[in-house]
């Protein structure tokens, strides 16, 4: 069997036996959006997922989104991520590789990069009562499009300070005399 076949089989049973916990309805909606977001890997934000689910002719309202996400969050099918500023943005949590997020403070791209080495097979085994699924890591910095332009800027603001200081020292001609 397929493993992304697997893991949409699994994510639906773990989201039905939440549903009926918690005396949910079961509606096709909900599992629309599950099965949507396991479709697809990485970040996005409720404005992003239903953009994409209108691009495959699949009709939700936002509120059914928010309401699923909540949902989702709360059975621990998808994670929740403050990166900066104002948006929230998620990510499915089965299925994924531990990982850090690449943040840049200056224009908020936010990247993925694989830490397989970060904790070992060892140290995860010392937390104890415990059962680690993944985890991931929040790296702030300033990404080098961002170094590279602020450089620049620093660059051009310093000739033309230069420039300045030259041209204070020159004598500016006079007009005496001239009518």
């Amino acid at each position: 069997m397929d493993s992304n076949l697997k893991l949409k089989k699994q994510v639906h049973q773990e989201f039905m036996e939440y549903l009926t916990l918690h005396k949910q309805r079961k509606t096709p909606e909900r599992f629309a959006v599950l099965d949507h977001i396991y479709s697809t890997k990485g970040h996005f934000d409720v404005d992003s997922l239903y953009k994409s689910m209108l691009e495959r002719s699949f009709r939700v309202s936002r509120a059914t989104l928010y309401n699923t996400i909540d949902l989702l969050l709360d059975c621990g099918l998808v994670v929740k991520h403050q990166f900066g500023g104002n948006m929230s943005k998620y990510e499915r949590s089965y299925g994924n590789e531990n990982h850090n997020h690449v943040i840049c403070t200056t224009c908020g791209e936010v990247r993925e990069m694989e830490n397989d080495d970060l904790l070992t097979p060892a140290q995860l085994k010392k937390i104890r009562k415990f059962t680690v699924n993944y985890y991931s890591m929040y790296i702030y910095g300033t990404c080098s499009k961002c170094t590279h332009a602020k450089n620049m800027k620093l660059r051009r603001l310093t000739r033309q300070s230069n420039k300045g200081k030259a041209n204070k020292g020159k004598k500016q001609p006079t007009t005496k005399g001239k009518r």
